[in-house]
């Protein structure tokens, strides 16, 4: 009879182990406030960096790194807010009519093609995929929405957030040494060697992505407006900026909105509009991210791809960002 032989310290270390995995999913809203705030420091420890190097003090470096953030984030949000808010609003009100126009374009289409009213059902219920996207779209927006309103609508929260990450900047030092303390010889050497490589090159890559993307959001605005979109072209532009932040889907996400109108408007817009984020994706991927981003991440794409799904899994899509 084989006999499982356990120690007392193995045994503790199991249950020590699922004490943590348990108390991690109870904290696990704060613990999103502490990655936000880890990313955040993450993007902003290379300008601090460059401002010490000047000989300004350290903390006061950060104080004006966040205050010139916050004073460009808030002229972003007073030039271009109100009519990103106002497009989408509208872009969401017509949607119904959108894929209307789509489902009747889909018809004529199998009608030229020899196909049947009743073939076409059987093969493509346009009324069902059109009900499956509406409705998996409101499921994706409400549990997005209702995570970040958990996370971001009290300004406690943002404030908490906000001081987490500058506390992170101006005391880095202090951080690492402490942390690394907590493990044993000659683990702590490994990993003090370990955190600031790591820090600068995920916020290389943050800040090299969020440039592109501004880069390309800016882009597709120009470009709708001068295919003929002007009524959604900025806010259509700012949806293909941010969901490309999002590795692997981001493109398509952020491409499907402006298809979907594209398609309405008919004639040649939706070929053209097609072409222009064709044309874009292309550029970002053979000259923006090889000068902006370059291999800042190491990482093997399917462990990207694996985090991206688990993100949106647990947290829509604020996780996927993340």
């Amino acid at each position: 009879m084989l006999r499982l032989k356990i120690s007392l310290a193995n045994l503790l270390l199991i249950v020590a182990t699922g004490l943590t995995i348990v108390l991690l999913w109870q904290l696990r809203a704060l613990l999103v406030v502490l990655m936000i705030a880890v990313v955040l420091a993450s993007t902003l420890a290379p300008i601090i960096d460059s401002a010490e190097k000047l000989r300004i003090p350290r903390w006061l470096a950060v104080i004006l790194v966040y205050l010139g953030l916050i004073a460009g984030l808030t002229g972003i949000g007073l030039v271009i807010g109100p009519t990103v808010a106002e497009q989408i609003q509208r872009l969401f009100r017509k949607l119904p009519a959108y894929l209307e126009v789509l489902t009747s374009l889909l018809d004529a289409l199998a009608i030229r093609l020899g196909m049947t009213e009743l073939a076409l059902s059987k093969m493509f219920d346009a009324g069902t995929v059109t009900s499956w996207v509406i409705s998996s779209s409101q499921k994706l927006l409400v549990q997005s929405y209702g995570l970040t309103r958990s996370l971001f609508g009290g300004v406690f929260t943002v404030i908490l957030a906000t001081l987490l990450s500058g506390y992170m900047l101006a005391g880095s030092e202090q951080l690492i040494k402490g942390g690394v303390s907590l493990f044993p010889k000659p683990w702590d050497e490994k990993l003090a060697a370990q955190v600031k490589p790591v820090s600068q090159r995920m916020g290389g890559y943050i800040q090299g992505r969020v440039v592109v993307s501004g880069i390309l959001g800016m882009a597709i605005t120009v470009g709708l407006k001068f295919l003929g979109l002007s009524e959604f072209a900025l806010g259509l532009g700012v949806i293909a900026g941010v969901t490309n932040l999002i590795p692997f889907f981001g493109p398509v996400l952020g491409a499907i909105p402006a298809l979907i109108v594209a398609i309405a408007q008919g004639g040649w817009t939706f070929s053209w509009v097609l072409l222009l984020f064709v044309i874009i994706q292309n550029l970002e991927t053979y000259i923006l991210d090889p000068l902006l981003v370059g291999s800042s991440v190491r990482v093997h794409p399917l462990y990207q791809l694996l985090a991206v799904l688990g993100g949106a899994k647990v947290l829509g899509i604020l996780g996927a960002l993340i």
